[in-house]
């Protein structure tokens, strides 16, 4: 994977469009709440027309919400595109899809969004794994300023979490919800993972699920080709009651540890808690040792 650059850096004022190009939005005060967070930073927000559809458990058929996609990119004054919610949609936006980017612009969303951002970084343009419109008012004020941190061109601060040892390695940072991205390999989606440092984290998956997405990830050979992985939360990932299982520390270390690179987990991203903004595509470094994870200008 070769390193994306990111976006203009934003700055108050500029304008921002949202739209919702996975899950029909349920989560109305959430979302507003987001917005006005964004507005309170001085930054213009504009509904895209359309992203409050419902079409089943999608928010409108996938020509109104790749419309909304197309119409944020191609719109001049527009500097960024916040998704609204996650869910599940993304994917189907991109068959046939071809990103223009004459203008790159920022691109911030997680969970479903991985699709999206995946696909943007073969296009050589950074986006933002990061809070989502409906999530934002949840964060902790220092994932709030690391996020705008991020967009607004300044220095992040290394995470903290808990390393699994084997040294040191810089590489190319791919953050990516554990199940969009394990749908996506073999697909023109996946992005090529030599030199990558993957990022992972999920959510409502029993062990199981996550022992077989990542023995397809082995069996494919894609873990060989990348130099570390740092490991966010897995929330709502308990064993079912009553059902003999391993935790999904067990899975994660039975399935990973033997790589014998650079492992770093308990690192505060992903769903239902504080999920620091890493940009998709540039260039990181996950200390085993020290147990952190630090993004290089």
């Amino acid at each position: 994977m070769h390193r994306c650059q990111p976006p203009p850096p934003l700055n108050p004022g500029d304008l921002l469009r949202v739209i919702a190009p996975s899950g029909a939005l349920r989560e109305l005060a959430a979302f507003e709440t987001g917005v006005q967070i964004w507005r309170s930073r001085g930054y213009r927000i504009e509904l895209t027309p359309g992203f409050d559809q419902r079409w089943g458990y999608l928010a409108g058929p996938d020509r109104d919400r790749r419309q909304q996609l197309l119409a944020a990119l191609k719109d001049p004054d527009c500097r960024g595109i916040l998704c609204a919610r996650g869910g599940y949609g993304g994917a189907r936006l991109l068959e046939d899809w071809s990103w223009p980017i004459a203008d790159p612009k920022w691109l911030i969303g997680f969970s479903d969004i991985t699709s999206l951002l995946m696909s943007l970084s073969h296009q050589g343009v950074s986006g933002v794994h990061g809070p989502l419109l409906t999530t934002l008012a949840a964060e902790p004020n220092w994932s709030m300023q690391r996020l705008f941190d991020c967009v607004e061109g300044r220095s992040l601060e290394p995470l903290k979490g808990i390393g699994w040892g084997n040294g040191s390695t810089t590489g190319i940072l791919l953050p990516v919800n554990l199940t969009i991205a394990t749908n996506l390999l073999g697909t023109p989606i996946q992005p090529d993972l030599a030199g990558v440092i993957l990022a992972i984290e999920d959510v409502g998956e029993a062990p199981y699920r996550i022992d077989r997405m990542l023995t397809q990830w082995r069996l494919c050979g894609a873990l060989k080709q990348i130099k570390g992985v740092a490991i966010g939360r897995f929330s709502q990932c308990d064993p079912p009651a009553n059902i003999p299982s391993f935790t999904v520390e067990e899975v994660l270390r039975d399935r990973l540890r033997d790589l014998g690179i650079p492992i770093v987990s308990n690192l505060p991203f992903g769903h239902d808690g504080s999920n620091a903004a890493l940009p998709v595509g540039i260039t990181a470094q996950l200390d085993g040792n020290q147990g952190t994870l630090s993004i290089n200008p």
